[in-house]
């Protein structure tokens, strides 16, 4: 595992710890279901596009 990958896993690691966290502690007293749903759905996309930004170059036989 190189340096760009682990740094790709870390910030991987925080958007999971982070969608924990949010909607336990600052969304708590959000009594509508929609507010940690949309907070999901962005993490999603984040964690999506850093999938995409970690794995983009393991095919490339340079």
């Amino acid at each position: 595992m190189n340096k760009k990958e682990k740094v790709w896993g870390l910030i991987i690691l925080m958007i999971v710890l982070l969608g924990y966290l949010i909607p336990y502690t600052l969304l708590s007293d959000v009594v509508k279901w929609y507010g940690s749903f949309l907070l999901w759905t962005i993490l999603a996309v984040l964690i999506i596009l850093a999938n995409y930004f970690l794995t983009k170059d393991w095919g490339d036989k340079k």
